[in-house]
């Protein structure tokens, strides 16, 4: 890495790669491409952490994560890279999470014989006559996420299961949504595979012949750094820092990407000293593709459609609890519509390091909200309170054991698939692709698809490939196109990386791309003054 003078007249570093964000997919390019022996250099604004929505919090010595991370892949590359930067400390963990729904705990995977008893024969009943009538009388105009979802599993069955979580989670009615979301997320997982499975599980029928052993079609146990999966974002940073060809800036946000007029950077960042100029031949974000296409220079004719892209934030409320652990799971949905909260998860289910006193549970009770709303700007105090009410009120715990607790903010926690993301993201995609081939998207919200955390990485690494080879050999946007259930298969099943060669623009690409060369001309006026 070495100086050079920008533009402006401001001393630059000059490196091979310029990187927007240290979360997995920044972090993990940025591990590879030293590895290579290129240089590189991330920016990342937050003061303290790495690991983006992976960050591991720590509060007097207990530790939260941000969302929940099983550490799972069916990428042998992705496992075999976790191995490589943290070889010694993953612990294994069993998988246990259930759906709360009227005052009653539902397993995942289904136990058939549990699920009828709780519903009733009654309801039941309807359930499958409703599953019946879906496969018989299909809507064949599915747009909508509750129209794919009732397609799937009946009208029933998505009322129970699928309704409240899922506004809760998005803050919009299902109607509203994208069927993508429900296309991408539940895709893989049959109804009637799950009933037969958890069948068989409640007679003890599933034995594979030969040596007695359960047949594992659904995830079971999964593995887990035991510190939290922060351990594995700081060791990354950190064998980062110590190659000497590259380095993290903590405390330092994206002020300006700006093309240098020969096919590279000038990455403007601004920290504590004020701003950091950084040259690089490459650059790659996984910053949000909304901010991204607000500091690019010159702004992109898309930038109006990613202006368009929405986000959903949420917090966590950790409760520290006088009691042994309240349950099993790894997290429990609230399927309740009488309380805000979303999901509530047991840390010491993650791994026992995670709470440091044997004598308290803690538990982080999730709250799904839009950065600047009623819920978002509530004072700390006013959270633990309202979390500790909602504890009681499902029942979980009586509010005078809680005694303490700590809030923790993630914005743009998930990348919105409503009715017309997918076009704002397609021109903003083609046209970056087409004008700036040195520009690499990658991640959850540097691409705004809800990838897992292997999948970010799995985009790092084939823009890794990309940069080494000169040229957009892969399609880094096959990367969760065709996955099935996330949590269905064997580890390491998948030997190579999705690594579609690059495709050509389509007809219907191309289109999308020119229809927004007239925006400004078709916005209203008001929109038009405001951009």
């Amino acid at each position: 890495m070495g100086n050079t003078l920008s533009n402006s007249g401001t001393a630059a570093q000059q490196v091979d790669v310029a990187i927007i964000g240290a979360g997995p997919a920044g972090l993990t390019a940025g591990y590879l491409l030293t590895k290579a022996g290129l240089t590189v250099a991330i920016i990342e604004k937050d003061d303290t952490y790495v690991g983006g929505i992976s960050r591991t919090v720590e509060h007097e010595g207990y530790r939260f994560d941000i969302g929940g991370h099983r550490f799972f892949s069916k990428s042998q590359q992705v496992v075999d890279l976790w191995n490589e930067i943290l070889p010694d400390d993953f612990i294994q963990r069993p998988r246990m999470s259930r759906i709360y729904y009227e005052g009653k705990f539902y397993s995942y995977p289904l136990r058939a014989f549990e699920a009828l008893f709780n519903l009733g024969i009654i309801r039941s009943t309807l359930c499958m006559v409703s599953f019946a009538k879906a496969q018989v009388f299909p809507n064949k105009k599915v747009k909508s996420f509750e129209d794919w979802t009732v397609n799937q599993f009946g009208w029933k069955l998505y009322s129970i299961f699928f309704k409240t979580y899922t506004e809760k989670v998005w803050g919009m009615p299902c109607d509203e949504m994208s069927a993508d979301w429900a296309a991408q997320r539940i895709k893989g997982l049959s109804l009637w595979g799950a009933v037969v499975d958890g069948l068989k599980r409640s007679l003890g029928l599933n034995k594979r012949p030969n040596d007695g052993q359960e047949v594992k079609t659904l995830l079971e146990t999964f593995r887990y750094p035991r510190q939290g999966p922060g351990m594995m974002w700081d060791a990354a940073r950190d064998k980062i820092a110590a190659t000497g060809k590259g380095e993290v800036l903590m405390g330092h946000a994206l002020k300006q990407l700006a093309g240098d007029g020969q096919g590279g950077w000038r990455m403007t960042a601004t920290g504590p000293q004020g701003d950091t100029v950084i040259s690089a031949r490459h650059a790659i974000s996984s910053a949000p593709m909304r901010e991204l296409a607000a500091r690019l220079h010159p702004l992109p004719d898309t930038s109006l459609n990613a202006k368009e892209l929405r986000y959903r934030d949420f917090l966590t409320v950790a409760l520290k609890i006088r009691s042994d652990d309240l349950f099993p799971d790894n997290w429990i949905y609230i399927h309740d519509s009488k309380v805000k909260v979303g999901r509530i998860q047991n840390f010491r289910s993650w791994s026992p390091e995670m709470v440091p006193d044997e004598s308290v549970a803690c538990v982080g009770l999730e709250y799904f909200c839009f950065e600047g709303d009623g819920l978002w700007s509530m004072s700390d105090d006013d959270l633990i309170d309202l979390a500790t009410r909602e504890l009681a009120q499902l029942g979980l715990v009586s509010a005078d054991q809680v005694f303490g607790g700590a809030v923790v903010r993630q914005e743009k926690a998930y990348p919105v698939y409503d009715e017309d993301y997918a076009s704002h993201v397609a021109a903003m995609r083609h046209e970056l692709e087409a004008v700036h081939p040195t520009l690499h998207l990658v991640g959850r919200n540097g691409m705004h698809r809800y990838n897992n955390q292997d999948h970010a990485m799995m985009t790092a690494m084939l823009t890794v490939e990309n940069i080494k080879a000169g040229e957009r050999v892969y399609d880094t946007w096959c990367v969760n196109e065709d996955a099935e259930y996330h949590e269905a298969g064997d580890e390491g099943a998948e030997r190579v990386l999705p690594a579609a060669p690059r495709r050509e623009v389509s007809e219907d690409q191309a289109a999308a791309l020119a229809s927004v060369r007239d925006v400004p001309e078709r916005i209203a006026p008001a929109k038009r003054d405001a951009a």
